[in-house]
C-alpha cells in the first residue's frame, strides 16, 4: 500500500492556488481539465515531493474544482493536511504577511495551524527538533478554530 493524494474540494480555484501555491509554498504537479465532467483536478505537492509525485508515485493534495458552484461546509470534519517545514517561524510570517490568520500559533517552535479559504485546517510541522520560543509567537493567542 502506498499513499497516494488527499482530495480537497475547493470552491474558487484561484484562491485555492493563491493559498497552496504562493502562500504556503506547494508546486503544481499537473491539472486535468473534464469538459463533459464539469470539473478541474490540480495536483499539488511540497518542494521536497515533487519528483517522487511528477511520476504519480509521491503523496499530493489534490484540489477538485466542480465549475457549478456548490457550498462547501465543514471543512474541518475531514480532519487535516500536515506538512514538516524546515522553519515554522518563517513560513508563519509569510503565511501572515499573505494575508493568512495564524489560528494556532507556533508557541512552542514545533507546531501551528492555518486553514485555506475553503476551510481545511492546516496543520505545519517543525522539523527536526522544536526551535526556541520567540516572539511574536510564544505570546500569541489562538485565533477562531484549527
Amino acid at each position: 500500500m502506498q499513499y497516494l493524494h488527499t482530495m480537497v474540494r475547493v470552491a474558487d480555484l484561484d484562491a485555492a492556488l493563491d493559498f497552496y501555491c504562493a502562500k504556503l509554498g506547494l508546486a503544481e504537479v499537473s491539472r486535468y481539465d473534464n469538459q463533459g465532467g464539469r470539473f478541474t483536478l490540480v495536483f499539488l505537492a511540497a518542494p521536497d515531493d515533487v519528483a517522487l509525485a511528477a511520476e504519480r508515485k509521491g503523496p499530493m493534495v489534490e484540489l477538485t474544482h466542480n465549475w457549478d458552484p456548490e457550498d462547501y461546509q465543514g471543512g474541518r470534519n475531514f480532519g487535516h493536511l500536515a506538512y514538516a517545514v524546515e522553519d515554522i517561524y518563517a513560513i508563519c510570517q509569510r503565511l501572515a504577511d499573505g494575508g493568512v490568520t495564524i489560528n494556532r500559533p507556533p508557541r512552542d517552535g514545533h507546531m501551528a495551524f492555518v486553514r485555506s479559504p475553503d476551510g481545511i485546517s492546516i496543520e505545519l510541522l517543525q522539523k527536526g527538533p522544536n526551535l526556541p520560543p520567540q516572539e511574536p509567537w510564544a505570546s500569541m493567542p489562538n485565533t477562531g478554530v484549527w
